[in-house]
């Protein structure tokens, strides 16, 4: 199949004219160079993505960039011989407009080393809807497996829980044989969070972890994507031995505790650095989002469907805190 001449991309500048994103027509010849050539069927809306389109956040490490951190799509063209024309692939993270073209694009260029084969048992959509918030979710389980979270251990509490992330690890959790929690600042979607499989749900408002080194222990583990007090409390909750996998920052990414949860209680504090995974992890994370952990209401939290002519339209939102489940992009 051939490469159009021409396509549409959501492109960001830096420069003397100041910064400025949004749709642009570019050639293949604009974008990094890779091993892959794809044609991208969709892509995901993520707090970086937002951040890195209105510039509130220093995203972008080079310009101009085509936005978007995720992308799933058909192989075009491929030197890789791993790979060939037709093969559905994803990448998430990766450098993705970070340092080089991301995913909302009509066409992308990958290179081989971190597109990842469709696994069977997801589709190209369901894929997106997952995209690096559901790879984060299903990363953080596995990095606090391999540290020895188990179920008999007791619930799981999941912070931030109805963003993409939190969403996808309460179902993720559920599906994986765990009591999943839920805090929350909208506690009016708790019906919402039941439905996923929280079993209970907290409003931030009423919660109290108390400012003693150490309270009573309420949670066998979290995830967390609140950061800066919400974190810290949580160490002084978290039972004897149970992971508290750290993945967000959206309540601020200072950390103010002690060390007695660790070397009185055993606590361990996990960094989910989902955006520079090794391949082997990917491949076996990807594996089980397409199988035994693949959630059961993806549906129901892609709660948005846009174009790329609508993203103007979403990072502003997602900013203000006014977003609710995962944002897709059909390109």
């Amino acid at each position: 199949m051939s490469v159009p001449a021409a396509f549409r991309a959501f492109r960001i500048h830096h420069d003397k004219a100041g910064y400025r994103a949004g749709l642009e027509t570019i050639g293949l010849d604009d974008l990094s160079p890779g091993e892959l050539v794809i044609r991208a069927a969709y892509s995901s809306v993520n707090y970086k993505d937002a951040l890195a389109g209105t510039g509130e956040g220093k995203i972008l490490r080079r310009f101009p960039l085509v936005g978007g951190i995720d992308v799933a799509g058909h192989v075009v063209a491929s030197s890789d011989a791993r790979f060939r024309e037709g093969d559905a692939v994803l990448c998430t993270g990766c450098g993705l407009s970070e340092t080089r073209d991301g995913g909302y694009s009509e066409y992308v260029r990958l290179e081989s080393q971190w597109a990842i084969p469709l696994p069977a048992g997801l589709d190209l959509r369901e894929a997106m809807i997952l995209g690096t918030a559901g790879f984060t979710a299903g990363l953080a389980l596995f990095r606090m497996m391999q540290n020895g979270q188990t179920p008999t251990m007791g619930p799981v509490v999941v912070t931030g829980a109805t963003g993409g992330v939190g969403m996808l690890a309460i179902d993720i959790l559920t599906r994986a044989g765990y009591e999943a929690h839920a805090i929350t600042g909208k506690f009016e979607q708790l019906d919402f969070l039941t439905m996923l499989g929280a079993r209970q749900v907290v409003s931030r408002r009423d919660l109290d972890l108390g400012q003693r080194p150490l309270e009573t222990a309420i949670w066998a583990g979290a995830i967390d994507n609140v950061g800066g007090e919400m974190l810290a409390g949580l160490t002084r909750v978290i039972k004897p031995y149970g992971n508290i996998a750290s993945c967000g920052l959206a309540g601020g990414h200072t950390l103010s505790t002690t060390v007695m949860p660790f070397i009185i209680r055993g606590v361990s504090l996990l960094g989910i650095a989902s955006a520079g995974t090794a391949r082997d992890i990917r491949e076996q994370v990807w594996q089980r989002l397409a199988s035994d952990w693949k959630p059961a209401h993806l549906p129901a939290i892609c709660t948005r469907e846009v174009g790329l002519d609508e993203l103007h339209e979403v990072f502003p939102r997602m900013l203000q805190g006014e977003s609710f489940g995962r944002t897709l992009v059909r390109i």
